[in-house]
């Protein structure tokens, strides 16, 4: 068998299909880019080449056509180049890290315009090994693949973005991966093939969309496997998706994805826009000036803010003619559009506070 090299055309020896050889993961397995444009991990001893380089150049790789969600998802993939790879960078391992959780993420481009947001998809992999994975949607009695590539440890990787005519087409979903390490002994997992059904409803819901570990901004999270367990077919709930958050926090702590540190949770804040309680007197003073001295204090706690992601800030503005409220309501729209409000709670401040969410 010809020995392959980088840029050689191959086809595959027991199953159909072929492509470009694109790199080595190892010595056993190639990566070979296929017509569709994704990058494949197949042993050497299952490609036979059908073209050589020749005299082209080492590496150089025909121009990828793909959709832009394929060009988004290029920097995730690990690509380790035959002429690099003794010098690979070995990932880093995280306690813990040895029981594979896996899961698919979901989020609102704007989450304040929910009814006509679209969606970005995440698939997740919360462990020290490399996975490669095929990530599909039913139609009628078969399936369409929607992704696959590989994606390495303790990473997140984009999949796709969609709008809301595409909803229908999630309503049953399912993820296979295989896993492995390499250039190192691990421990042997078995295959693994999760079928979900999702509850589309769900999407325009705010209150579908959680905190999380992975993500600065709310997600709606879809376990595939939890500490090596794989979910079994079902209907996501709200209950569902707050039991998985309540294990995930129980179990053992370790690094985020993308070694993002945890985050910590905000207290509320309530700050009294009032101006008895911003002054003393306000002898001398005109409705304006007080006003603009009230939005200056609000202004003033809003830029002290803005870099403590999710931090609830409630003001208190009281009910009056909503004269400051508006005021406040108009520099939100205009100086904050990132940040989300609403008012605050009715039980407890009445229709006279407003509580923003640094965003």
């Amino acid at each position: 068998m010809n020995k392959l090299t980088t840029g050689d055309r191959v086809r595959f020896l027991n199953t159909t299909g072929g492509g470009i050889v694109k790199g080595f993961l190892s010595k056993q397995l190639v990566i070979v880019e296929d017509e569709h444009g994704f990058d494949v991990p197949v042993l050497i001893t299952e490609c036979v080449v059908v073209e050589s380089t020749g005299n082209e150049k080492m590496g150089q790789l025909p121009e990828r056509k793909g959709t832009p969600a394929e060009e988004r998802a290029l920097p995730d993939k690990p690509v380790v180049m035959a002429e690099t790879v003794e010098a690979a960078a070995v990932p880093e391992e995280t306690p813990g890290g040895e029981s594979i959780t896996a899961c698919l993420a979901y989020l609102p481009t704007d989450v304040k315009s929910l009814s006509s947001s679209s969606y970005e998809c995440y698939f997740v992999n919360d462990s020290n090994y490399w996975l490669f994975f095929n990530y599909m949607s039913r139609e009628n009695n078969s399936w369409r693949s929607r992704y696959s590539g590989m994606v390495e440890p303790n990473t997140k990787i984009f999949i796709e973005e969609f709008d809301k005519t595409a909803l229908n087409d999630l309503e049953k979903v399912c993820v296979q991966f295989i896993a492995f390490k390499q250039n190192k002994p691990f421990g042997f997992k078995n295959p693994c093939s999760v079928e979900l059904r999702i509850d589309t409803v769900k999407f325009y819901k705010l209150h579908s969309f959680r905190e999380n570990d992975y993500f600065d901004e709310d997600a709606l999270i879809f376990y595939v496997m939890q500490h090596d367990l794989p979910e079994r077919e079902l209907l996501v709930s709200a209950g569902d998706l707050e039991r998985a958050m309540k294990e995930k926090k129980s179990g053992e702590k370790r690094p985020r994805i993308q070694r993002i540190e945890k985050k910590e949770k905000d207290p509320l804040m309530e700050v009294d826009l009032h101006i008895s309680e911003l002054l003393d007197t306000t002898a001398g003073m005109s409705n304006a000036d007080v006003l603009a001295y009230q939005l200056s204090r609000f202004n003033e706690v809003m830029a002290a803010h803005l870099q403590h992601k999710n931090q609830k800030i409630v003001f208190i503005h009281g009910k009056g003619d909503g004269v400051l409220k508006n005021a406040i309501l108009k520099e939100l729209k205009n100086r904050y559009p990132q940040c989300y409000y609403q008012d605050a709670s009715f039980q407890e401040y009445g229709y006279g506070a407003t509580m923003v969410t640094i965003k």
